[in-house]
């Protein structure tokens, strides 16, 4: 699978393609698209589903490191949500400057000061959902490659291993997406 097919399966999906055209006018910096959504839209493809079939919610990430304020990000979300509220989607937006300051209160584990939105990408539990379109130039992110998305291959990410929940994300996957294949942590 190609950068350019990947791309092109995920903005199948009409709530994808809607976000890629209003996102960036929103002026965010490191604006991707990134997540469930994404991968789902090939997985469902694979399977014949609509490409949004499943799709719990829609993730946004952006990297604003001037101001880390609880304040600044709800800004951010509340512009967001309301250039998207028509769509009548969950859509999830997080700055990813910010992430270590809340993570281990809500997830028990220390995180990392991310640099940029790609390191919030590079650290998802399942290599192969590593994916994120920047909504500024439409380039695909993906560290690992596609062939493993494209093969419905679930391996734990070595750059965030946490055996645990990567079993519990991928055994979820798997019972939505039977022919995915786990490969043990």
């Amino acid at each position: 699978m190609t950068a350019n097919h990947f791309i092109d399966i995920a903005l199948r999906n009409p709530v994808n393609a809607e976000l890629a055209a209003r996102l960036p006018r929103l002026g965010l910096s490191q604006c991707f698209l990134t997540a469930g959504c994404l991968f789902q839209a090939t997985w469902n493809s694979l399977s014949g589903q609509r490409e949004n079939w499943g799709v719990k919610d829609y993730d946004v990430f952006y990297f604003d490191d001037a101001d880390l304020s609880w304040e600044a990000e709800d800004a951010a979300i509340r512009l967001v949500h309301s250039s998207v509220a028509d769509l009548g989607v969950n859509v999830e937006v997080r700055n990813q400057a910010r992430v270590h300051l809340w993570y281990q209160q809500r997830f028990g584990a220390s995180y990392p000061q991310l640099t940029s939105v790609r390191d919030g990408i590079d650290r998802y539990l399942i290599s192969c959902t590593c994916v994120g379109i920047d909504m500024t130039s439409r380039e695909l992110y993906a560290p690992d490659g596609l062939d493993d998305l494209a093969s419905g291959v679930l391996r734990m990410n070595p750059r965030h291993p946490i055996p645990d929940l990567f079993r519990l994300k991928a055994s979820d996957y798997k019972a939505r997406w039977p022919w995915l294949t786990i490969v043990p942590a």
